[in-house]
């Protein structure tokens, strides 16, 4: 009887941690795509939208600092997803050589649930679908962002700004989608130790997440970006104004002294 109740914990709390993470994640991803400007993720794909746009004002020589913040987020990607890879790596060579002695370590009775060999396989192969599942997302991130690189130091370049914003915001998404899985295997972790644990990790990130996802910030109105560019150009050909009239006047005063 004592038996079945640990084994009970398992079918009961495991689901229910995984469903409340399910349904919040759900929950987001439908608040954003109906009010984006309420969650964390459309407040900063807004501004990244925008830095986008203003780069692209920018000659393409002069364009180096949106090159290097590109280059620093595949960095990050590229590393993520080899961490990822590894440890997908690890796990699946620990599920393919389990022995009598490594098993013994997650059937101790110091855990509290099931101990049987099914659940533990279950366990690790959870746990290396959300590897598997990050490693996918970080290697999109790297592509997306690559692809925003070329597109942002191409020289005389008559793509529309749209196209380079887009790149950008679907990497931003796939990296999110990426540290979100990390997020599912590291509560799968804890289900190592039991279904308690577990179960409690999820009730406690899903209330950090509310506050963390939650955006109380208005977003900016930021100004158009054919008016910026307009009032560029009325800068530069006031400075080429002023440059000929400099010229004429250096010019006369030399012709004034050749005919004295």
């Amino acid at each position: 009887m004592d038996r079945w109740k640990e084994d009970y914990l398992d079918i009961v709390l495991v689901p229910i941690g995984l469903l409340l993470m399910f349904v919040y994640h759900l929950s987001l991803v439908y608040r954003y795509l109906k009010c984006p400007r309420t969650t964390i993720i459309g407040y900063e794909n807004h501004n990244k939208g925008a830095w986008v746009e203003r780069m692209y004002l920018l000659a393409a020589k002069d364009r180096g600092p949106a090159i290097s913040v590109i280059s620093s987020n595949i960095t990050a990607a590229t590393a993520l997803s080899s961490i990822c890879l590894v440890l997908s790596s690890i796990i699946g060579t620990w599920i393919g050589s389990s022995t009598s002695n490594t098993s013994s370590i997650f059937t101790n009775k110091l855990i509290y649930g099931s101990r049987t060999p099914s659940i533990v396989f279950i366990k690790f192969i959870s746990i290396l679908s959300c590897f598997l599942v990050a490693f996918a997302c970080f290697v999109q991130t790297a592509r997306y962002f690559v692809h925003a690189n070329f597109l942002i130091s191409m020289p005389n370049n008559d793509i529309p700004v749209a196209c380079v914003v887009k790149e950008v915001i679907k990497g931003s998404n796939y990296w999110l989608t990426g540290i979100r899985s990390l997020f599912f295997a590291t509560n799968l972790l804890l289900w190592i130790f039991g279904p308690i644990p577990m179960f409690c990790c999820s009730v406690i990130m899903v209330v950090v997440l509310v506050t963390v996802d939650r955006n109380t910030t208005p977003l900016h109105q930021y100004a158009p970006v054919g008016g910026s560019h307009g009032l560029f150009k009325k800068i530069d050909l006031g400075k080429k104004a002023v440059t000929d009239a400099f010229e004429l006047h250096h010019r006369a005063h030399d012709e004034n002294r050749s005919s004295a």
